[in-house]
């Protein structure tokens, strides 16, 4: 039985050993500072392409691909990948991998080298699917950056600190309901979709990390506020919490009394605090803003 790293129990997919090689002959060592953990479990990568329902006519954008585990699941499902990698070797690394392991769906890849908080156009078709292990000091901003750039994007999975994901996940009402959950929620329906044990990673985290759905809105929530206006109300609720939507907003508004005004014509209570909140009726207060006027 052949033993070359084309042939092996993973078929084209990476295992430990193959990742580690790899590794050592870009000369890449994890760092800290980009949030890097590649995942070595091949069983691993393959459920999440199951889990974020990879269909075969999706172009699925991954962001932060590494050294390929998930990129090369990804491309055996999907019509085309586009990789977003900012690290100069990963990024020069990446499309000798995919060519060496599933030559007859090269073609079907893209790489972009870039940082995926600046990324405003890609190469190749337009996403329907976006799918990562996003680094974990960045999740957020490039999740929310790629929804509000790419429309096209349906589907999301992305696996994050479970932390995150629990925040991102959260309802009105939860004690890590926040930012992320409302800014999230604008976009999709948002909900946890598994677990995933710190063994699957190199090197492995000290946190656990977490798969998050988010299935985009078929309509845009209806607001005659925009985006921004409605973000930027969700901002300020949060900037100081446990303060009343009252005092809360009152920088937002101009003051307390036009705050308490935009809050009453919203239906909402003045007393209540962000956390209570939907993104429905922080829509609602920034569409009242002037209300006082």
């Amino acid at each position: 039985m052949s033993t070359s790293p084309l042939h092996h129990e993973h078929g084209p997919l990476l295992g430990p050993t193959d990742i580690r090689e790899l590794a050592a002959a870009l000369g890449v060592r994890p760092t800290k500072q980009r949030g890097q953990n590649f995942v070595i479990d091949a069983n691993t990568v393959r459920r999440i392409v199951r889990t974020a329902d990879v269909r075969p006519d999706d172009v699925v954008i991954e962001v932060g691909p590494g050294l390929g585990s998930l990129t090369l699941a990804l491309l055996e499902a999907a019509d085309h990948v586009t990789a977003v990698e900012i690290d100069d070797v990963l990024a020069a690394a990446l499309p000798a991998t995919v060519a060496a392991r599933l030559p007859e769906r090269a073609d079907r890849f893209a790489l972009l080298h870039s940082d995926a908080l600046h990324v405003t156009a890609l190469p190749g078709p337009v996403p329907t699917a976006l799918v990562a292990n996003l680094p974990y000091n960045v999740a957020v901003p490039v999740l929310l950056h790629m929804l509000a750039t790419f429309p096209t994007i349906e589907r999301t999975l992305v696996m994050v600190q479970a932390e995150v994901a629990d925040r991102l996940a959260a309802a009105p009402g939860s004690k890590v309901y926040g930012v992320p959950s409302v800014k999230a929620a604008w976009y999709a329906e948002v909900k946890r979709a598994g677990a995933i044990g710190r063994n699957v990673f190199w090197p492995a985290p000290n946190v656990d990390s977490g798969l998050v759905s988010l299935v985009r809105r078929p309509e845009p929530l209806k607001t005659t506020a925009s985006r921004n206006e409605v973000f930027a109300v969700v901002d300020a609720a949060f900037a100081q919490r446990r303060k009343t939507l009252r005092a809360a907003l009152a920088g937002w508004a101009g003051s307390a009394a036009k705050a308490e005004a935009a809050l009453v014509a919203a239906g909402v209570s003045p007393q209540a605090r962000g956390e209570s909140l939907t993104v429905e009726e922080f829509a609602r207060i920034a569409e009242k803003k002037g209300a006082a006027l």
